[in-house]
């Protein structure tokens, strides 16, 4: 495996507790054979668990492992957000909290970044109820409808980007538009965005919350303000 010079990764959280140790074990397993240089952020979004706790274990017994919390719940975008703004290495990735994606794939990731400016997986199979599939392609459809994004998965939770594009792109979206919010200002810009599929496993611990009804409704009304935006 070549080695990349240095990487940022973050992980936004809510009410991870059975989740998150496993995930970050992982990561610093991974990164340690990818790259010269690392940082890992969890990013706790207020959660009412013990996620906190065990996060802050966490930065004590790994050095490269950060932790950053928000006093509420302020949503997923909101999560991202600070992620981003808190990674310092040349390339960043993300995925969520929820073990639903297997860390070890970051490596297919990397010889595209090479050639793109953002690379976003799909997912080859997406393993959730029937409900949150559904409105995901609903989703996905209203996106390419409202502005022509030609994304396989659009808010499938495990992308690689460069740090630079973001000192161009502002990030506004509190919620689950996040995604389609960067792909799309990064394309204004002239950013590539390169695709490659990865496997997806059923969550096996804690609570999704993607198909609440408020969450949906919140989306809807920030695809409204970002269509009148772009």
């Amino acid at each position: 495996m070549k080695k990349i010079k240095e990487i940022s990764v973050f992980f936004p959280c809510y009410n991870e507790e059975q989740n998150i140790a496993k995930l970050v074990e992982q990561a610093c397993e991974v990164l340690e054979d990818l790259a010269d240089d690392y940082q890992i952020i969890i990013v706790n979004d207020g959660s009412t668990d013990n996620t906190q706790k065990i996060a802050e274990n966490l930065t004590a017994k790994y050095k490269n492992v950060e932790l950053k919390s928000h006093e509420e719940n302020k949503g997923y975008g909101a999560a991202l957000r600070t992620g981003f703004k808190n990674a310092r290495k040349e390339l960043v990735f993300y995925t969520d909290g929820d073990n639903q994606f297997d860390i070890r794939e970051l490596p297919l990731l990397i010889p595209l970044i090479e050639k793109f400016d953002i690379v976003s997986a799909y997912r080859i199979k997406r393993l959730d109820p029937f409900i949150r599939k559904f409105n995901a392609g609903l989703y996905n459809f209203v996106l390419f409808i409202l502005f022509g994004l030609r994304i396989k998965d659009i808010d499938c939770a495990f992308k690689l980007y460069k740090r630079e594009l973001f000192d161009k792109i502002e990030i506004t979206s509190n919620g689950a538009l996040v995604d389609a919010e960067i792909l799309l200002k990064a394309r204004k810009f002239g950013y590539t965005i390169g695709q490659i599929g990865v496997q997806h496993y059923p969550r096996t611990a804690g609570k999704q919350t993607g198909g609440n009804v408020k969450v949906i409704l919140r989306a809807l009304s920030e695809i409204l303000k970002l269509r009148l935006k772009i």
